[in-house]
């Protein structure tokens, strides 16, 4: 059993529209068949996906059909507000002080690895034995790859991250149903 943390394919970035809202770019649509051709998910896998168009075409592509969607896998909440021209310097600031909103309308890293981490373990716990394939975003990935492998979210991973891209957990970073009782 296995925890396969699938990163969406290459958008298009649309400036001015909210991120949430890209969809995923046609012509990278390649990048996410080359995934599917090298998947470590067994074929049993147990599918979900964030509600972002460019996370559900990518669990599209990759399963072959549609997935259940899960609203708290969405990515890291921005805003609707204006374009950040200084992406990288915001969320190398995000990531060293994750209890702050580091810009106007933006999520807390700690709310979005709380959120995610919380949807993450249920889902885990109501797919016993299985594998579990979570299609979304880096951002919350690198959130919760390190909640449920004892380590430091890394921005360095982070910024490493292709689209699409894998992060595997095993079974020993997973949850089982007996640690919670009460999910």
């Amino acid at each position: 059993m296995a925890l396969y943390l699938v990163r969406h394919g290459r958008p298009s970035i649309v400036p001015g529209t909210p991120a949430p809202a890209w969809q995923l770019d046609p012509k990278h649509e390649d990048a996410v068949a080359e995934l599917a051709s090298r998947a470590p998910w067994s074929d049993d896998a147990v599918w979900f996906t964030s509600p972002e168009p460019k996370a559900a075409r990518t669990a599209y592509l990759l399963a072959g059909r549609e997935v259940d969607v899960v609203d708290d896998l969405r990515e890291h909440d921005r805003g609707v507000g204006a374009w950040v021209d200084d992406f990288q310097n915001a969320m190398a600031e995000a990531f060293a002080r994750p209890d702050s909103a580091v810009r106007d309308g933006w999520e807390a890293l700690e709310e979005t690895r709380r959120r995610v981490v919380k949807a993450a373990r249920e889902l885990l716990v109501a797919s016993p034995g299985k594998d579990v394939v979570l299609v979304g975003h880096g951002t919350a990935w690198t959130l919760l790859a390190a909640e449920l492998t004892g380590t430091e979210p890394d921005l360095e991973r982070w910024r490493t991250l292709a689209m699409p891209d894998v992060i595997t957990v095993h079974a020993q970073g997973l949850p089982r149903a007996a640690d919670h009782p009460t999910l």
